[in-house]
């Protein structure tokens, strides 16, 4: 409790700035951060409070689970009141806030081109703080949670107890300094292909962290330059990369990244899908090399690495693109980045499991071991990892299931459902797809799906677990 009125008086905070922003353009809605900033403020200094004190011990993994779980699902809960102003429903407002700080990038508001500045900023900031939140948790949490063969990727310098120590600090810092110069370098970048610094200042904030979030109805088909899409490619690849290597890079070792097998395996599997997809437009739309070779590689990257962006609307290039879009949003990018989606290293681990089993069946008797990055595959590792694959798929197909009862079609129902546990953005159809939004869907479907992408950004188990009557018990 104490920890999260901390939280609630750092967003608080940050709801600060938009309000900045508003009064600059003479625009009233600043006083919908200030109340904002003012309610949710004084409910974090009021709850600190009453607990009293600092906290002076680590968290074990029963609290760790707990907290990771409650910041989560309740900062979207105060995030979401600027939202409000706008007179919609609390359902969206919550959907809109959860999507951001998710970095999901899926949107009820429509007419962004004329909303509030202070608005299109909060939008940006929610999930560029919900983009270094999940760094964190990815590289300092997960790992001693033991979450999805996450444990593949704990510290050895860490604490190996079951204490999630202050030696975390030093990292999270770094991380966050990191993640500030990356975004600063993005700004920079799209400011030198001709964007205007608020589309620029808005666009790296959710290039950075892959949310996706525009400041224009019709994303980056808005930007006629050519270039500012590629800066997008770019940054969206660079926020798909594990930060802990991004931060040796960045300090004089750009080797490092190269030599991770998920790095190497993600921009293999990046360009062959892309090259795939530019000789399709090419053929089949009749696209110039160069616009096809853009538009096929901007959408890959934004599905993959769960962005979101939109360049152009491939729904309507066919349905084998339809096909290939809804298979690219189960994939996601590197372990300790930004992105959702099942993440590279876990299809690399389970390909690994499979060879393994393949040759096992020819010669039973011969003693195999497979490896990731020079560790050895355990027994543990690989079901922890199958067991997520299993949990994964499970949750999609539930949900799908769930959102049909609100009478959506297959394609809508399905699609949800995925981009929501994925963390990916726009789903397919002509409801819900690049070129449309999430507004027309039931109050419920809505719940559901915030639910589902808080669900798939906490990687699942970390909700599951509490619901074990073994969890609470002593």
């Amino acid at each position: 409790m104490n920890v999260l009125g901390f939280l609630y008086v750092g967003l608080a905070t940050a709801m600060l700035i938009p309000a900045i922003v508003d009064v600059a353009q003479k625009n009233a809605d600043w006083q919908a951060f200030v109340f904002s900033a003012l309610l949710t403020g004084l409910f974090g200094m009021l709850l600190s409070l009453a607990v009293g004190g600092s906290l002076r011990e680590g968290l074990d993994t029963r609290q760790t689970f707990i907290l990771t779980t409650l910041s989560w699902a309740t900062l979207p809960a105060f995030g979401a009141l600027p939202f409000l102003w706008l007179g919609i429903g609390y359902a969206d407002a919550v959907f809109e806030a959860v999507s951001g700080f998710t970095t999901t990038g899926s949107t009820v508001l429509t007419g962004l081109d004329s909303l509030p500045p202070g608005l299109l900023v909060w939008r940006s900031m929610l999930q560029w703080m919900g983009g270094v939140g999940i760094i964190v948790m990815a590289i300092v949490l997960l790992p001693f949670l033991r979450i999805g063969g996450m444990q593949l990727f704990q510290s050895e310098s860490s604490d190996r107890s079951e204490k999630i120590v202050s030696r975390s600090v030093e990292l999270i810092r770094l991380i966050g300094l990191a993640y500030l110069f990356l975004t600063v370098l993005c700004i920079a970048a799209y400011l030198a292909t001709g964007m205007e610094l608020f589309d620029a200042f808005n666009h790296a904030l959710t290039t950075i962290a892959t949310g996706g979030y525009s400041t224009h109805d019709e994303s980056f088909g808005y930007f006629k330059n050519p270039a500012s899409g590629w800066v997008a490619v770019v940054f969206m690849i660079i926020g798909a990369m594990p930060f802990v290597l991004l931060i040796q890079a960045l300090r004089g070792h750009p080797l490092q990244l190269w030599r991770d097998p998920q790095v190497r395996a993600l921009l293999g599997f990046l360009a062959l899908v892309s090259l795939t997809l530019t000789v399709y437009l090419g053929i089949n739309m009749r696209f110039p090399f160069e616009e096809a070779l853009l538009r096929a590689t901007f959408n890959v990257v934004s599905i993959v690495t769960g962005t979101g962006y939109a360049l152009g609307d491939f729904s309507q290039w066919g349905a084998p693109v339809v096909g290939i879009a809804f298979l690219l949003m189960f994939v996601g990018g590197c372990t300790g980045s930004t992105t959702g989606g099942i993440k590279i290293f876990r299809f690399l681990v389970f390909f690994g499991t499979v060879r393994a089993h393949l040759r096992r069946m020819v010669r039973p008797h011969r003693i195999m071991s497979e490896e990731y990055a020079g560790t050895r595959l355990t027994p543990e590792l690989s079901f922890s990892v199958l067991a997520f694959l299993v949990v994964y798929m499970g949750s999609v197909g539930i949900i799908t299931v769930a959102l049909s009862f609100f009478d959506l079609d297959l394609v809508t129902a399905i699609s949800a459902a995925a981009t929501s546990v994925g963390n990916v953005g726009p789903g397919l159809g002509p409801v819900i797809g690049p070129a449309g939004h999430f507004a027309p869907l039931p109050d419920g479907a809505k719940w559901l799906l915030s639910f589902a992408m808080l669900v798939g950004r906490l990687e699942l188990f970390t909700v599951l677990v509490l619901l074990d009557p073994d969890f609470w018990s002593k």
